[in-house]
């Protein structure tokens, strides 16, 4: 720590906010759930492509799919910023000129890219806005402001459980919403759209595999969709009745 009587340095707190992977600050500090260690975002995602293991520590985090262990730690990363002047600019710009780099640039979305800082494709055309009906939509507006994401919602009629294929295809698949909206709240948005009784339960699933209700849609996309080399656009997330093996 800093000797007494001299104001703190950057430096000084180096070892709290620097990533152990990279060497370099943390961006989207991401915390491994099982021992806390904290590592970029990116560096972590990359490192549990071919590891089970904490880069750090070496406990194993999961035996088959570390990345739910992973949670973002935005606290640190507002303090991260505060510490390090000039950090959030240059790392947004580095986000926008590699989007521009490598995104389409069709329909303006060389223009829509200047807007969205995590570097989600914007969406156009005939979507939903994922608000409910009536009343039920009254918070809607409060991820104005967020980047955008389009998903396609496919309906897949599995056997559920009461043995019915109660669920059903919605009236617009593609739905525009926040990429911070959780698979919680994608869950809701199908059962108020379904109109599902309550006691009703949903998996939602990406490239076939079950989604937690804490992930958001950007970290699907960015784990489960371009990671998994999948390029096309909207990303597609499937529901179905949830299927009981007891």
């Amino acid at each position: 720590m800093a000797a007494a009587g001299r104001k703190p340095l950057v430096k000084d707190f180096n070892h709290f906010i620097t990533c152990y992977l990279c060497r370099g600050y943390l961006i989207k500090p991401t915390t491994v759930t099982e021992c806390l260690h904290t590592f970029c975002k990116s560096c972590i995602v990359q490192h549990f492509e071919d590891s089970n293991d904490c880069p750090r520590c070496g406990i194993q985090v999961h035996e088959t799919n570390p990345l739910e262990m992973l949670r973002l730690d935005n606290t640190l990363e507002e303090i991260i910023f505060k510490l390090v002047p000039g950090l959030r600019e240059k790392e947004e710009q580095q986000e926008l000129d590699f989007w521009k780099k490598n995104q389409p640039r069709e329909n303006g979305q060389a223009e829509n890219a200047r807007r969205q800082r995590i570097g989600l494709p914007d969406v156009r055309g005939d979507y939903d806005d994922g608000g409910g009906d009536g009343d039920d939509g009254g918070d809607e507006d409060c991820h104005r402001s967020d980047p955008q994401i389009a998903i396609c919602l496919d309906c897949l009629r599995n056997t559920g459980q009461s043995g019915e294929t109660s669920v059903t295809d919605l009236m617009k698949r593609f739905i525009r919403c926040s990429s911070r909206v959780t698979v919680g709240t994608i869950k809701k948005f199908l059962s108020l759209k379904l109109k599902l009784p309550s006691s009703y339960e949903l998996d939602v699933l990406c490239n076939g595999e079950i989604m937690g209700r804490d992930h958001t849609l950007e970290f699907i996309y960015m784990t489960r969709w371009r990671l998994h080399g999948e390029n096309t656009y909207p990303m597609v997330l499937e529901y179905r009745p949830r299927i009981d093996f007891g």
